[in-house]
């Protein structure tokens, strides 16, 4: 993290955090929900040698600000590329992860000149299955419920439940981690109306309520990797094979016995992915 440090900008009076890291070839990562900058660190310690890393933390999220508007695929996309202008960059290679493979698509949709190359990684907007857990939060009286669980008196307790069984053996997967930080995170008011707004844009309690399906085909005329864990508990894996006979052109990569965050399950064969996939002919196919 010591090289992550982190600058602001204002856009639309809000501040936005951002890492820019390297120089080279650009490679803007974009989290999902709960998320943040943090969870591609390491990514940006294996990449910024020959790349320029752009890691920000959307609006509602990490270090940015968590105002009252508009959190839709739409909003997030058009902020990236304020992000982008910002920063004088034509184009870039996208990587978004859940929500933000959403976000990574609807800005290919509406600013397809930006981007050379897709990196969906267990992306939402391919299929109507998802969570349970995200699908209440769209329910009547979430906000109240988020109040009380998402508490410090009761973040407090779990985390010392945690600790303890850390003492008898229980060691936490990437996926209990990146999970438990995003929760944590849900303490202040601004945070859980940021959260419900980003989950009510795109989730109804019957799943995903925004699907991609019908603009891949024609759509996404340039090079595209999905990367799925194959036990996401969140999202199925399942999705990755239904947008590849979409995209029969899309290179598929399953990280066998993954979670929901393959990226942080195996970092080190996800970047010799990326890498590979950044390097890659750029025609399709």
């Amino acid at each position: 993290m010591a090289r992550m440090a982190p600058s602001k900008v204002v856009l639309h009076g809000h501040e936005l955090s951002y890492v820019d890291s390297g120089s080279g070839p650009v490679v803007l990562f974009i989290h999902g929900i709960l998320g943040s900058q943090r969870q591609w660190a390491h990514l940006v310690d294996q990449m910024d040698d020959d790349h320029r890393v752009l890691v920000p933390d959307l609006f509602g999220h990490g270090e940015s600000a968590k105002p009252l508007g508009d959190y839709s695929l739409s909003s997030h996309a058009a902020t990236m590329r304020d992000l982008l202008d910002h920063l004088g960059i034509q184009q870039v290679t996208l990587v978004g992860h859940s929500l933000g493979g959403g976000i990574a698509m609807q800005f290919f949709y509406l600013f397809p000149e930006r981007v050379e190359r897709l990196v969906l990684v267990s992306s939402g907007g391919l299929g109507r299955e998802v969570n349970l857990i995200l699908r209440a939060a769209t329910l009547p009286g979430a906000e109240q419920v988020l109040s009380v669980v998402a508490s410090v008196p009761v973040t407090s307790r779990l985390r010392a439940v945690g600790r303890g069984a850390e003492k008898v053996g229980w060691r936490p997967g990437a996926d209990v981690g990146a999970i438990w930080r995003g929760f944590s995170s849900l303490s202040d008011r601004e945070s859980r109306r940021a959260f419900l707004a980003t989950t009510r844009a795109v989730i109804d309690f019957g799943g995903q309520s925004i699907s991609a399906h019908d603009h891949l085909g024609d759509a996404l005329p340039i090079p595209v990797l999905i990367v799925w864990g194959t036990k996401d508990r969140m999202i199925p894996a399942s999705h990755a094979l239904s947008a590849q006979q979409s995209v029969p052109e899309c290179q598929v990569e399953l990280f066998e016995g993954a979670g929901h965050f393959p990226h942080l399950d195996d970092p080190d064969r996800f970047a010799r992915v990326l890498r590979d996939f950044i390097a890659s002919d750029p025609a399709p196919g």
